[in-house]
């Protein structure tokens, strides 16, 4: 056992690598989407999709670009979500053969309550972490997400 009161017990005690740390982040946050979806009947992609649509507007390919899906993967998406009366698409006034995606009041508030869902669990995995932690946590993360939006 080491001497130094600062250094880890156990081999689980010592930090990850980053990329180590950034996978099982993801996969806590993965899991987090998962179990929220799951009960509200949603999978991880519609609820992307729904908190995509919270403040926009947009047209089926920026909705296929921002969740990474082909044009047919994005139309049984939307179509799915159409059937539930989660959103509705309408004729793009600025293109004729453009189609805008909204979620319908149902689908937002649907997507309110995952929202705070999400927030509460994500508090409380990161219930243990100071203020500080938090908030450098929140600027690290968005500067990765931020670097990576080009591809």
């Amino acid at each position: 056992m080491s001497t130094d009161p600062t250094a880890p017990d156990s081999p689980d005690d010592q930090p990850l690598n980053t990329v180590d740390a950034l996978v099982q982040l993801s996969f806590l946050i993965q899991r987090v989407l998962a179990t929220t979806g799951a009960a509200h009947d949603l999978s991880i992609v519609q609820i992307r999709l729904l908190g995509i649509l919270r403040d926009r507007q947009p047209g089926m390919l920026e909705l296929g670009s921002r969740l990474g899906l082909d044009k047919s993967s994005m139309t049984g998406l939307v179509s799915r979500a159409e059937k539930r009366g989660l959103v509705r698409r309408s004729p793009s006034p600025h293109d004729g053969r453009g189609v805008l995606v909204t979620a319908t009041p149902l689908g937002k508030r649907l997507t309110d309550l995952c929202a705070a869902e999400i927030t509460r669990r994500v508090s409380e995995v990161t219930a243990h972490l100071t203020e500080t932690e938090r908030a450098r946590l929140t600027r690290l993360a968005t500067a990765v997400v931020r670097t990576d939006q080009g591809g």
